[in-house]
């Protein structure tokens, strides 16, 4: 028997869940991607999106993922020969590093394990080092999705600017825009990526790169033909802006999750949501913690990203969690991707509640409770008062 038929309920970290009204938005024909009315909703849409970053610099819009958006910005902020400083606090830092490396570009990785943020006397060691300002960036995220890591990303740009290093910083924020505070202006980030899925409630298929007009004078004169920014940020032949045929669709769903955020009061309204909804799975799972091996995988709640929790129940409790949940009650959790590797025993003992997006208090508590369902079915030890300690935290606010 289950009792999974009905609505599912996809709380992996990315993709969200899609709204109606993103996905209705989109259920519509083919427009004139030459002139007329798509040209005018993008024009629109352009400064609505560099609100939610907070920035008055430049986006390029790209037909990618975030893998894609990593690209795009290597391309244009580095030349091959030059050299990056790379921060990696799980998967995706190091990820974007690889990108980097395949361009011809010289990787320093500082590796600061799965379980911590970046720390910034390592990096102010490995600046001072650099006193011929041979590194070009800094590379890092400003929220790991697979540690659930969130990094200091104010205090990287004081540090650069103590040393008066003149390296560009560059920063990830697939997992964290439109859900953690990211200010790109007031941080002084100088590049910054991100994608549709998460955040921004549409489907993945946009990848967007910020960028100042300091990365734009001293970045790569000569990148490839479609990852160039410069066309995509220029006024002009809109076919130009796409490198060719525009994303329609997924234009016109990102215009509506634009709508939505603007609904709900703005982006400040967005991220107060976010946080006290974290706030509330994390006291769940602090009470579930206390009566058995559910542990969050960031410790201090400072440094814990308020779109994703990454989780430890050890054993194959994390493989057998996901699979109850998804096949009797029709909730999908996230895989304890880059905790392990998949043919690692370990890798069974991860799972990941994504909390981003088009989210509220009810979808957030209806996953707590098919959570402890799962817990008590598969008599997987745990604390009591988990759902009465996320209850309060909602009625609190």
């Amino acid at each position: 028997m289950t009792l999974a038929n009905g609505r599912r309920y996809l709380a992996i970290p990315g993709p969200s869940v899609m709204p109606d009204r993103v996905l209705n938005a989109m259920h519509r024909g083919a427009p004139n991607i030459y002139e007329g009315a798509l040209v005018d909703m993008v024009h629109g849409l352009v400064p609505d999106l560099k609100a939610v970053a907070r920035t008055t610099g430049h986006v390029a819009i790209y037909i990618a993922n975030g893998h894609g958006a990593w690209e795009a910005a290597a391309a244009n902020m580095v030349r091959s020969g030059d050299k990056v400083l790379v921060l990696s606090t799980g998967r995706f830092a190091a990820g974007w590093g690889v990108v980097f490396d395949r361009l011809g570009v010289e990787t320093e990785v500082i590796d600061f394990g799965k379980r911590a943020p970046v720390d910034l006397a390592r990096v102010e060691a490995a600046l001072k080092a650099d006193a011929a300002h041979a590194i070009k960036a800094v590379v890092a995220v400003h929220v790991d999705t697979a540690t659930s890591v969130k990094n200091d990303v104010p205090g990287l740009r004081a540090l650069l600017d103590r040393l008066g290093h003149p390296a560009l910083l560059a920063i990830d924020c697939i997992a964290s825009l439109a859900v953690d505070r990211f200010e790109m202006d007031a941080w002084g980030v100088d590049v910054m990526v991100a994608a549709s899925q998460k955040g921004l409630m549409t489907p993945p298929g946009l990848g967007f790169v910020f960028f100042n007009d300091k990365a734009r004078e001293r970045g790569n004169d000569a990148p490839s033909y479609y990852w160039d920014w410069r066309p995509r940020t220029q006024p002009g032949y809109f076919y130009e802006f796409f490198a060719g045929t525009a994303p329609t669709h997924h234009l016109f769903g990102l215009r509506e999750a634009l709508d939505m955020i603007a609904e709900e009061g703005g982006i400040e309204a967005v991220w107060a949501r976010h946080e006290k909804l974290a706030r509330a799975a994390w006291a769940a799972f602090e009470a579930w913690g206390q009566g058995g091996p559910l542990e969050m995988n960031i410790s201090d709640p400072a440094e814990r990203s308020h779109a994703v929790t990454a989780l430890r129940i050890g054993g194959d409790n994390g493989s057998r969690l996901r699979a109850w949940v998804d096949e009797k009650a029709g909730l999908t959790l996230g895989i304890g991707l880059g905790m392990a590797e998949p043919d690692d025993p370990a890798w069974h003992g991860f799972f990941r509640l994504g909390h981003m997006g088009h989210i509220n208090a009810h979808m957030l508590m209806g996953a707590l409770g098919v959570i402890e369902a799962g817990l008590d079915a598969l008599s997987i030890p745990h604390g009591p008062g988990a759902l009465a300690a996320a209850a309060k935290v909602i009625a609190e606010a």
